[in-house]
């Protein structure tokens, strides 16, 4: 066997760095989507007009797959199919994923109305209500992502959407994967349909003859979803930006540097546009990690070591050796990452000063593998910076909420003498009109002079 050859993993001395060199580290891929736009449009314009036929002969051109503008839903024969095709103890698994993502939305879900009385006679409060149709994406670019497919649908149906269906790229068979389709019935959803990247945000934004007009799209793509995402944003809500994986994982002088290296590596296989940084403050603990790394890809697919090797050699990953931890923590939070994982005996220690980022896990058993899957929180989080004001996916994006306002005889005496001192300071006749004695002799059934 012939011995791999790695890069040199990128040592970023925090204190050695300019203002410039420091952020460019904070820099992500998907920031420029301009290269994306242009080609974009010509699909979406396709999609608008031609519909399944256009989403027909993008999946020929785009994914290989053999499909015809009649077969772009997946029928209850393929459900049954693909349940045969996959192992039972492999559908064990996505059926506790879906049990412990389905109990952690649940107690997300707020109550369903709320009324508070603010002042004698004034009730204030809030009713929430499940969006009406949402379209969950699943990508399919680099494997097939049932992970996706459970975090995305569970708090649709959770939240109670009333039309939530699932988009993912069809194989080259022309068939949904397996594991995507059991992954949906296990959630509750049954309308699966074969579309991918910018043609599937189309078809949810305007419909076709065969996928409904959706309100929502969510979930994780590649920069061409999300260059169609952002130009769609007027006719279809786009959801959470949810880009190319990318993960911190602090490391204090107490932290295993094995566990370190192992745990840095997770996001990196998702591709070369990943990120992925292990910050510290220890150089014992950064040497120590960087030489172990190579034995780690050692144990991967060559493909998915490359992909590793990419991000943990440039620009966008490495190991961010800092001063001390106070500047430790600054470059976690201007970064804002999708995923932060806390390695210390003590990790609670570190979680206050963590202000800005998607997930923190916490403690050297708390493997950012075991949240993508099956840990309960969702894995489709903010990107690129996002989390500065974005959370995570959850039953909130499914929902909206109607402000409630109730006022009795005594309320309305309260609030309306000081509610036309302010219209009629603003000069707004009508709002002062309709506190004023006009509404009184309206009650009696007068008009004004």
């Amino acid at each position: 066997m012939t011995a791999r050859s790695y890069p040199a993993i990128a040592l970023h001395r925090l204190a050695q760095l300019d203002s410039s060199a420091r952020e460019r580290l904070l820099q992500r891929a998907e920031e420029n989507l301009d290269p994306f736009m242009e080609g974009v449009l010509p699909i979406i314009e396709a999609v608008r007009t031609e519909g399944d036929e256009a989403l027909a002969r993008y999946a020929r051109e785009f994914d290989q797959a053999d499909i015809t503008a009649g077969a772009i839903a997946a029928t209850p024969a393929d459900f049954d199919r693909a349940k045969d095709a996959l192992d039972s103890e492999f559908i064990d698994v996505l059926e506790f994923a879906a049990d412990n993502i389905r109990r952690f939305q649940q107690e997300q879900m707020p109550p369903e109305m709320w009324m508070k009385e603010i002042q004698p006679g004034v009730l204030v409060g809030e009713r929430a209500s499940p969006i009406e149709s949402v379209a969950c994406y699943s990508p399919r670019g680099k494997g097939s992502f049932p992970s996706v497919t459970l975090m995305t649908a569970i708090p649709a149906v959770v939240a109670g959407v009333s039309n939530p269906i699932v988009l993912t790229p069809p194989g080259a068979d022309g068939q949904v994967d397996p594991a995507t389709l059991v992954a949906a019935r296990i959630a509750g959803i049954d309308q699966v349909y074969k579309a991918g990247g910018a043609q599937a945000v189309a078809a949810a934004a305007y419909g076709t003859q065969t996928i409904p007009r959706c309100r929502k799209i969510v979930g994780p793509g590649s920069p061409w979803l999300s260059a169609a995402k952002r130009l769609l944003a007027g006719r279809i809500d786009p959801g959470l930006p949810a880009g190319p994986s990318e993960t911190i994982v602090l490391a204090d002088p107490t932290a295993n540097p094995l566990i370190a290296a192992l745990d840095l590596i997770i996001e990196s296989e998702h591709g070369s546009d990943s990120s992925a940084y292990l910050v510290t403050w220890s150089e014992e603990l950064a040497s120590k990690a960087i030489a172990a790394i190579p034995r780690y890809w050692d144990k991967m697919n060559e493909t998915l070591a490359t992909y590793s090797g990419d991000v943990l050699s440039g620009q966008s990953g490495g190991v961010v050796l800092a001063p001390d931890k106070q500047s430790a923590y600054d470059f976690i939070n201007d970064y804002a990452p999708e995923h932060c994982q806390v390695l210390s005996t003590e990790p609670y220690e570190h979680l206050a000063h963590i202000k800005t980022a998607s997930e923190i896990l916490l403690g050297e058993h708390a493997a950012g593998s075991i949240a993508n899957y099956l840990m309960g929180p969702n894995c489709v989080l903010p990107t690129s910076g996002a989390a500065h004001t974005h959370s995570p996916l959850g039953v909130a994006d499914f929902m909206k909420t109607a402000s409630v306002g109730h006022l009795t005889k005594g309320g309305y005496d309260l609030l309306a003498p000081k509610v036309h001192r302010f219209a009629s300071y603003e000069g707004f006749d009508a709002h002062a009109n309709a506190v004023s004695g006009i509404r009184d002799a309206a009650h009696r059934g007068e008009l004004p002079d």
